[in-house]
């Protein structure tokens, strides 16, 4: 299997960038297997992103870094450069709704997740047999709503511990405090039961059925102090009628949601999604 450098940039928008990393990975015996490139005239910010293929390469991914500091001080780049023989370590957290956990379980052992789900952490126990039956550790937590900041101490250790790279709020129905979305910005994701910005906050498909919507959905997106208010990554519909029901659209938004947080989980696994301010650029 191939292994690549991962090199994604956001700088000021100038002349030559293209070419002068280019140049600089060929010059250093670089292939160049993808290439992706945006320019924002609203902003005048760039962005890029290249898989370079690993053995092209006579230097360690340290090395590498090393050599492109002074490129990036000319550009004024904020980048980063990962090699993908280092796997992701993805933290699952899960509530009651199991949908969605249960179809990442199923990519992951299946091969199509770019990362290791390491651990579950829910407020429930229901989830407890199908994540050990996996392999993997559960750690339950109730959160008391008289003293929500213990289990968070809690939960944040846990994500240390598990030295986990991205948080996957699967349906984890309780909202997670400032600091912990501060420490862990642009590496938790979230999906939402609803197409965001509309119908923010709990029971959004009784809230759309009620304003008579012809089209649901469900939007994955970073986690941020402000509630689900983060930079969108992915989002995605579904028709619906006069004739359904709300548990109709409970029920196709399943369907909607588990699809919609595995291509944004997928993006961000694969150093597809650059954060601009609130948005996002995705080079899916």
């Amino acid at each position: 299997m191939s292994h690549y450098y991962r090199l994604v940039v956001s700088c000021p928008d100038r002349r030559g960038i293209v070419a002068r990393v280019s140049g600089f990975i060929s010059g250093h015996g670089g292939s160049i297997t993808e290439a992706s490139q945006h320019s924002d005239l609203a902003s005048g910010r760039f962005f890029m992103r290249y898989e370079i293929l690993s053995d092209s390469i006579d230097m360690t991914g340290d090395e590498l870094r090393k050599a492109f500091e002074p490129v990036a001080r000319e550009f004024e780049m904020e980048w980063a450069l990962r090699d993908t023989r280092r796997r992701q370590r993805v933290v699952v957290m899960v509530s009651r709704e199991s949908h969605c956990l249960v179809d990442l379980l199923y990519r992951w052992t299946a091969g199509e997740m770019e990362g290791d789900i390491v651990g579950v952490i829910s407020n429930h126990p229901d989830m407890r047999g199908m994540v050990e039956w996996h392999g993997l550790p559960y750690f339950h937590v109730p959160v008391d709503a008289a003293d929500k900041a213990a289990a968070f101490a809690e939960i944040e250790a846990q994500v240390e511990a598990l030295d986990a790279d991205t948080v996957v709020l699967a349906r984890y129905m309780q909202i997670l405090p400032p600091g912990l979305c501060r420490r862990y910005a642009g590496r938790v994701i979230n999906i939402h039961h609803s197409f965001l910005p509309s119908f923010v906050g709990a029971r959004p498909y009784h809230q759309a059925h009620d304003r008579g919507v012809k089209l649901i959905g469900a939007t994955c997106h970073y986690v941020t102090e402000e509630l689900d208010a983060g930079p969108i990554i992915e989002q995605d519909i579904h028709r619906v009628s006069h004739c359904h029901t709300p548990g109709d659209l409970v029920r196709f938004g399943r369907d909607v949601e588990k699809a919609v947080l595995a291509r944004g989980l997928r993006w961000h696994l694969e150093d597809r999604v650059l954060i601009h301010g609130n948005k996002t650029v995705v080079f899916a």
